[in-house]
């Protein structure tokens, strides 16, 4: 609703942002939703891949209307140029290195276009391969010496937050597990109460949902949240707003479009969170004084940590998170420093040039790669970059939360959108003044995806010309040399980061927050197992998920599941027969033609072979709880809990007993 005596308000991101008069007279949390303070939010239209590159080559690329002039050059960003040619050049050795080994063990084939083209595949795939490890070896670098360039959380720690610094916090969601929403949003607000700033900060719960059984609950829990953080008058409380949005346009971009063209002109900034995030009241406190001492930061994005289920498969990939995942976020905070990554949420944005330069035109166009634009963040990044804010990624930003799917079956739903919205995305590569790095962003998001069908092609390929009868090596005791360097290479390129990562652990001494030295290695060796038996999983459904996207095939957008539930053995065959039939089919017709080949088809074939008891064992509960009570895949957030995660644990618990008339959070056990 508008309410006409609310006065106009500045644009400007450094202006004070005046608090309505009708929402201080009120009681907090009295009303769903603010009155409306409307801002305009236009999205340019896109100028087309062939159309961008034509205009890059003649020299006419058009300038992004109201884009900050550029800036005096900042000590990172030179640093930042060395870091990057280091990184380019580091792969480029690696990769025509090995492509050269790999030429000279290929036998005579043939067919010089199909030993050709098997070459060719592997250095793109060594490419890819030789940047992940590069990043991770990176990260390791900056664990041990630090950083001087990037931004960190420590440079604000005595800084005082200015009243002024108006923040919204954002939680979009549709049909989410009600429980697991409203507990962790508890748990936060709570949490950002404690730090004596409640009044800086709203909350706004903005729901798409359009089942309507969970709009009520959504409802109810919102009344139930506002009633008990009310019932403690002596501590300033943050207030808490519900909207229910009618025409649910473009997603979740769109959803907090509507957002900002409603009360985006009231705040300075927003902190966006999921519908499983939890953060606490330092970490978005931080991110406030990190926003307020770095005016030209549009984004900052925070390393977030994954906990929550239970299940093995959500706690292999939580350890994988925590002990090798960070070695690759301080790398890629490294060689990104202010032109770095944003993924949607546990993140803080300033508010009006998102308004002016971010809102997200539809690409133009028919089939699955047109229409509106699903992975947003990367888009929103670039943008952001591009006129004139840089976007930051910070590694030591304490207390920033989210869930893993629980099971494989659900973490391969999730990535089917992501894999969509991913080469989406790289038909924007090409757009005029988006930053180098960012377009490199939009090809390795979706050579994440397209990695999978290349892998599957190169094996097909070099089976397809075993089996054709092409001369091969088949005495292990005359093993070329450079063969047995090809394979110590790929093997460091694959399983070096992981060792590297417990290596960091222990040079840290924090072992006993993984349950002990020896439990962290039997740990490392559990979750490098379940990768390799997931690996040729996740390879052929990627592969379909290629496939679908590029031949246009409608897709269901959904929320994947919040709560962890065993997946039944039905489920299981229904999503992982086809494949394991396929092995089967395969291995069949090559044992047929040379029995000796089967042997090079069980590292593909074995795990596939047993993916659906894989899928099925994993996602149990009883198991999970078994092994960390064994303390297998023990993470410091389960020896020790944070106080925020422990309130929105006991929260969720709440929230799932009968008579609250919510969906049940298994999930939050």
């Amino acid at each position: 609703m508008h309410h006409p005596h609310t006065a106009p308000r500045s644009l400007d991101p450094h202006a004070t942002a005046a608090r309505s008069p009708v929402r201080e007279v009120r009681h907090p949390n009295s009303v769903t939703a603010p009155p409306v303070h409307r801002g305009s939010m236009p999205a340019l239209p896109w100028q087309g891949f062939w159309k961008s590159v034509a205009r890059a080559l003649t020299g006419r690329t058009p300038r992004v209307e109201g884009a900050e002039p550029a800036a005096p050059a900042q000590p990172w960003q030179a640093a930042a140029q060395r870091r990057r040619w280091t990184f380019v050049l580091l792969v480029l050795c690696s990769t025509v290195l090995a492509s050269v080994l790999f030429a000279q063990v290929q036998p005579a084939y043939e067919s010089a276009w199909l030993g050709w083209g098997q070459i060719a595949l592997f250095a793109l795939l060594s490419a890819w391969v030789v940047s992940g490890f590069m990043t991770g070896m990176m990260g390791f670098w900056v664990m041990l010496r630090g950083d001087k360039h990037s931004l960190s959380a420590r440079s604000v720690a005595g800084h005082a937050l200015s009243p002024d610094a108006r923040t919204a916090i954002i939680m979009p969601i549709c049909n989410e597990d009600v429980a697991t929403v409203f507990a962790g949003l508890r748990a936060t607000c709570e949490s950002v109460a404690a730090t004596g700033h409640g009044q800086t900060f709203d909350v706004f719960v903005l729901s798409d949902s359009y089942d309507s059984d969970i709009a009520r609950a959504e409802r109810a829990a919102w009344e139930d949240l506002r009633m008990a953080l009310a019932a403690n008058p002596q501590q300033p409380q943050v207030q808490v707003y519900y909207r229910l949005r009618k025409r649910r346009t473009h997603r979740k971009a769109g959803n907090v479009a509507d957002f900002c063209r409603r009360w985006g002109k009231d705040y300075r900034y927003m902190v966006v969170l999921d519908a499983d995030s939890v953060m606490s009241g330092d970490c978005i406190v931080s991110m406030a004084k990190l926003m307020e001492a770095n005016p030209t930061a549009g984004i900052i994005q925070t390393a977030t940590q994954a906990i929550g289920h239970v299940t093995l498969h959500a706690r292999a990939q939580q350890f994988a998170s925590r002990v090798t995942g960070r070695l690759f976020t301080l790398g890629m905070q490294f060689w990104q420093l202010g032109e770095s990554h944003y993924w949607g949420h546990n993140a803080i944005i300033r508010v009006a040039p998102f308004m002016q330069h971010c809102a997200l035109a539809p690409i133009p166009g028919k089939g699955g790669l047109a229409g509106g634009i699903m992975s947003h963040d990367f888009v929103e990044a670039a943008l952001m970059r591009r006129a004139g804010y840089h976007v930051w990624l910070v590694a030591d930003l304490v207390g920033s939360y989210e869930q893993q799917p629980p099971d494989l079956l659900a973490e391969l739903q999730r990535d089917h959108r992501w894999c969509q919205g991913n080469l989406q995305n790289a038909r924007l590569m090409a757009e005029p003044g988006i930053h180098p790095v960012h377009r490199s962003m939009f090809v390795t998001g979706a050579m994440a995806y397209l990695s999978a069908p290349l892998w599957l092609a190169f094996m097909t390929l070099g089976t397809a010309l075993w089996v054709s009868g092409a001369p091969v090596l088949t005495d292990w005791h005359i093993l070329p040399t450079e063969l047995l360097a090809l394979w110590a290479w790929t093997l460091s390129m694959l399983f070096l980061p992981r060792v590297l990562g417990v290596l960091a652990v222990f040079m840290r001494r924090e072992q006993q927050q993984y349950g002990g030295g020896w439990s962290l290695l039997k740990s490392a060796l559990l979750e490098s197992m379940l990768a390799l038996l997931q690996a040729p999983v996740r390879m052929l459904a990627h592969s379909l998920f290629v496939l679908v996207a590029l031949t246009g095939i409608a897709l269901d957008w959904k929320s994947p599941p919040r709560e962890a539930q065993a997946v039944p053995w039905r489920h299981a065959m229904a999503q992982l027969a086809p494949m394991t039939g396929v092995i089967a089919l395969l291995a069949a017709g090559i044992g047929a033609i040379d029995s000796g080949a089967l042997l090079w088809l069980a590292p593909v074939g074995v795990p596939l072979a047993l993916a659906i008891p894989m899928a099925v064992i994993t996602s149990q509960i009883a198991l999970g709880r078994s092994m960390r009570a064994q303390r297998f895949l023990l993470i410091p957030e389960e020896a020790w809990s944070p106080p925020v995660l422990r309130r929105a644990w006991r929260h969720a618990q709440r929230l799932a007993q009968p008579g609250h008339g919510l969906v049940p959070a298994a999930a939050m056990a």
